[in-house]
């Protein structure tokens, strides 16, 4: 049975899903026609969700292609910029809560794969640069 985390970031929500650690294949690229972002499989226990207006247009324009970096690499950027983000979430006294609504549930134990990964690390690039913020150990770049 699939389990959802629902992570909703202003107009934008992503979820994760996760029982297994398959990756994804090459059949099952993001549909990037509109400015909903999703991944999904029936085999596979995971889906992402990425809505926003700006991003599909921003990561079919500036992402690095698929096979660019490592998953390990994605892993370690979303684990230090999920960290972060979670941290200002939880104050949202000291922090912009518009941009920080709620915490993202990412566990660096499971194994979500590559594209999960991929697109959960592009959407963090996307978000620091637009918003102009740093989420910590790693400047976002294109």
């Amino acid at each position: 049975m699939k389990q959802y985390i629902f992570i909703l970031i202003s107009i934008i929500g992503i979820a994760i899903s996760c029982n297994s650690t398959k990756n994804f294949s090459s059949n099952d690229k993001p549909k990037l026609e509109s400015d909903t972002v999703r991944i999904a499989n029936d085999e596979i226990e995971y889906e992402v969700i990425i809505i926003d207006g700006g991003f599909t247009s921003w990561f079919n324009s500036f992402a690095k292609p698929r096979t660019y970096y490592s998953q390990t690499y994605l892993e370690a950027r979303n684990r230090v910029w999920i960290l972060e983000w979670n941290r200002r979430a939880i104050f949202p006294n000291q922090f912009n809560s518009n941009l920080y609504e709620m915490q993202i549930n990412y566990d660096s134990n499971i194994d979500y794969g590559y594209e999960v990964n991929y697109m959960i690390y592009n959407y963090l690039v996307y978000f620091q640069l637009r918003n102009n913020q740093k989420l910590g150990g790693f400047i976002a770049r294109i």
